[in-house]
């Protein structure tokens, strides 16, 4: 059972990767090599969006690049670590390979 806590945290994370996005969409050249990465065709972005594995690669993918995470915070008034407290929220909890 989830608890209020945890759908805070699960809003939060949700806001931190739609703010990302938007980041991304602003400006061809950091969106395009993301809509590569992941095959997404552009006049499918709004539908794929709302789908949890999504705001998970959105937050990944600027995890992944260190400049664009830099700008990203700095444009948000962002921490950096953010990114990745966001997207382990939404990613869920790591699976345990060895039980």
């Amino acid at each position: 059972m989830r608890s209020s806590r945890d759908d805070k945290a699960r809003e939060w994370a949700q806001t931190l990767a739609i703010e990302a996005l938007g980041f991304l969409a602003t400006d061809m050249e950091r969106l395009e090599p993301f809509l590569s990465l992941t095959g997404i065709d552009p006049g499918n972005l709004r539908q794929v969006a709302a789908q949890p594995s999504f705001l998970v690669a959105v937050l990944d993918h600027l995890a992944g690049d260190e400049s664009l995470l830099l700008a990203f915070a700095a444009n948000g008034g962002r921490n950096p670590a953010d990114i990745e407290k966001g997207r382990r929220i939404l990613a869920g909890p790591e699976p345990d390979w060895g039980a």
